[in-house]
């Protein structure tokens, strides 16, 4: 199990960049609300902690883990948002549904980020029972939304330093990497 060993509440604020002029969505489901309202907590304690200001984090809720493709679809185009969060539980029944939504869930938010400028960060628990879930959204492997709260600060600083990057005209070496060159800037005396 990828979280036997590790607490998902756990990181080094030292190694997270400054968020502090970020603004970030997060699209919760209703559906198992004891388990993503923990998620949810997680991660707008963990963005709050992190510098951002609770007024520049914009909180829309779904009724249930299909719908919050349709949720960070309007966010994204109508927020003027760094990143979403994208905060749902779905857990394993007696019938082939788990399997739907999951995979429709996954493919949604994946196409989300294909397709905008914006990350959108996956948050979905797709545990085989309750306690599993309970267990990753502030239980004992600590909080899945805390951690997704530090990935939507990483991804939305890497979106901004993207944009201010230099145009890519520069030669590819033999490995296919693009090579930027820096020119010093010339400063005259006076």
């Amino acid at each position: 199990m990828a979280t036997q060993n590790k607490n998902l509440s756990e990181y080094d604020k030292n190694t997270i960049p400054n968020a502090k002029d970020f603004r970030f969505g997060i699209v919760v489901s209703e559906w198992n609300e004891t388990v993503t309202e923990g998620l949810y907590n997680g991660a707008f304690d963990a963005l709050v902690d992190c510098d951002v200001p609770p007024q520049q984090i914009i909180r829309w809720n779904v009724p249930g883990s299909f719908e919050l493709i349709y949720g960070a679809k309007k966010m994204l185009q109508t927020q003027n948002v760094d990143a979403v969060i994208v905060i749902g539980c779905v857990i394993q029944g007696e019938t082939k549904h788990f399997d739907f939504v999951c995979e429709g869930v996954t493919q949604g938010i994946k196409d989300l980020n294909v397709q905008t400028d914006i990350p959108v960060i996956f948050c979905v628990l797709t545990d085989n029972n309750m306690q599993q879930s309970i267990d990753r959204s502030g239980g004992i492997h600590g909080n899945k939304g805390t951690e997704a709260a530090i990935a939507a600060i990483k991804m939305a600083y890497i979106r901004q330093q993207a944009s201010m990057s230099h145009p890519f005209n520069q030669p590819l070496l033999s490995s296919g990497a693009i090579q930027i060159e820096e020119t010093p800037i010339k400063i005259e005396n006076e």
